[in-house]
């Protein structure tokens, strides 16, 4: 009876991933992405399994259908750090990675710090891949994904990666991307990150979508010392494109996201929960377009005195604007107990000439994000 019942399992189980694989497509700029389609279907079943299925040359489809715990897999380290925010146990305090401590707070008292080792980098991926998650199994512990220089074709979809170091600044970043392009991230949910959950580096990562996916802010350790996350969401790429879409980002305090590095952002339908600092922080060089969104107890939607450009959707007749670039007249944004999002400035529309752009409903149909973002819910 038992090897009967072990058998019905272990069958229901290679059902559950034949019937798996990606769900739907990319829309806006990462449009027409395939990630591993056509290749090899693989389903580690150990961590050294993943991490050589990931990093290989092989187009692949990879199922993820269990908990990986990287934590121990590469040992710790202690070290000297230090507690810029101070040393309220509340507070993140801080590994000095690349002599960040020495450099750029040296006035910072000095602590010490013990991490575990494998967050601190995440797996290597490289292009051609589809990462997928079955049902709600799809799980890393203790260390994210960076996608290789030169990666192109990935999708990342219905997973969720935990607890890297987040007691830490630069204990680790969830999903990495740097000189990428075609890349699309959907249905992920990040929570209990050390520094960054999504991170775009300096160099070019083009084409980008980021959809339906859950970036998780509550931390008993922040910048902020309130139990928001600060280090959200950065894109700092040099003329990146990205299609922000339909995601649920909550309890952060900053970077929500940081815009920088010329990238053009396409912000649309995505709902922000209770943010105690700001949402988006806009640099010179950035352009944001921001519509059909809903910001729900956001002290600040946007960093004031910000240098790049915005349009945030004022009103239906100034929206008409977006029709010739965007193909469609833009959706106002929602708000809730939350401050303004001021912007108005159309000049840099002309980049979007070309470019596949995400379809955009009004700020109403958003507010059931929350329910649809994640993973574990396609």
């Amino acid at each position: 009876m038992r090897s009967a019942l072990i058998f019905s399992s272990a069958l229901a189980a290679l059902l559950q991933v034949a019937a798996a694989g990606v769900v739907g497509a990319a829309e806006g700029f990462a449009k027409g992405v395939t990630g591993g389609a056509g290749g090899v279907e693989v389903t580690p079943t150990t961590t050294a399994e993943l991490i050589s299925y990931l990093g290989d040359n092989v187009a692949r489809t990879i199922y993820i259908t269990k908990t990986f715990d990287f934590r121990g897999t590469e040992g710790t380290t202690s070290a000297t750090g230090c507690a810029p925010w101070g040393t309220n146990s509340a507070c993140q305090l801080a590994i000095n990675q690349n002599g960040w401590c020495t450099n750029y707070q040296p006035n910072a008292p000095k602590v010490s710090v013990k991490y575990d080792n494998a967050a601190v980098l995440g797996i290597t991926v490289k292009s051609n891949k589809s990462i997928v998650g079955v049902g709600s199994k799809g799980i890393l512990v203790g260390k994210g994904l960076r996608l290789v220089s030169g990666a192109k074709n990935v999708i990342i979809q219905n997973i969720k990666i935990t607890e890297l170091n987040p007691q830490y600044v630069w204990g680790g970043d969830a999903i990495t991307l740097n000189n990428v392009d075609m890349v699309w991230i959907d249905h992920v949910t990040t929570s209990l990150i050390g520094r960054q959950h999504i991170v775009l580096g300096n160099d070019a990562s083009n084409r980008v979508t980021i959809s339906n996916s859950h970036i998780d802010g509550r931390t008993s350790w922040s910048a902020t010392c309130d139990g928001y996350h600060y280090w959200g969401i950065l894109f700092a790429g040099s003329n990146d494109l990205v299609t922000m879409k339909n995601n649920y980002i909550h309890h952060t305090s900053g970077r929500a996201p940081k815009v920088d590095g010329n990238t053009l952002l396409h912000a649309v339908n995505n709902y922000w929960y209770d943010n105690t600092g700001h949402a988006f922080e806009i640099a010179a060089g950035a352009k944001v377009v921001a519509e059909g969104n809903v910001f729900q107890n956001i002290k600040a939607p946007v960093e004031s005195g910000y240098a790049g450009k915005l349009f945030s959707s004022p009103s239906v007749s100034a929206n008409a604007v977006c029709q010739s670039a965007l193909g469609h007249v833009c959706q106002v944004n929602g708000f809730g107990s939350s401050g303004s999002l001021p912007g108005t400035d159309s000049s840099f529309f002309s980049n979007f000439g070309g470019k596949n752009v995400a379809s955009a409903g009004t700020y109403e149909s958003a507010k059931g994000v929350p329910t649809t973002a994640g993973f574990g819910t396609i």
